[in-house]
């Protein structure tokens, strides 16, 4: 029963090493020179301690969400990509997938011009 389970275990061990062995070798191999700024926390471009109630420019978010928009619709362009041979050689659908994808890339172009003419994309 239990060599049933022995590649599932071996799969494992594998993986972990596989997770691990980069870690260690850089850990060992990697010079250690920390400084003030290296060890500093870094988040969003903010300094790490300051007031908690102070006014920061939403741009950065907006241009974080737009990211996260557009890098989502490449999610759906693949699936139609993948079967693109078969919507190719099929008479019938042949129309309707480019069609279909031609509207889907449409909308994002109006989504993404929308975005500009309104300064979003804009970084001063």
């Amino acid at each position: 029963m239990l060599e049933n389970y022995f590649p599932v275990l071996v799969f494992a061990l594998v993986g972990l090493a596989i997770g691990a062995l980069p870690i260690v070798i850089g850990r060992v191999l990697g010079p250690n020179r920390p400084d003030a700024e290296k060890i500093s926390a870094y988040e969003c471009g903010f300094e790490a301690f300051e007031d908690a109630r102070m006014q920061f420019d939403v741009r950065y978010y907006l241009i974080a969400i737009i990211f996260i928009l557009f890098d989502l619709e490449i999610a759906f362009l693949f699936p139609w990509a993948a079967i693109f041979k078969e919507i190719a050689s099929t008479p019938e659908v042949r129309f309707f997938g480019f069609v279909e994808m031609l509207v889907f890339i449409g909308i994002l172009v109006v989504g993404y011009v929308y975005a500009w003419a309104k300064g979003a994309l804009d970084w001063e």
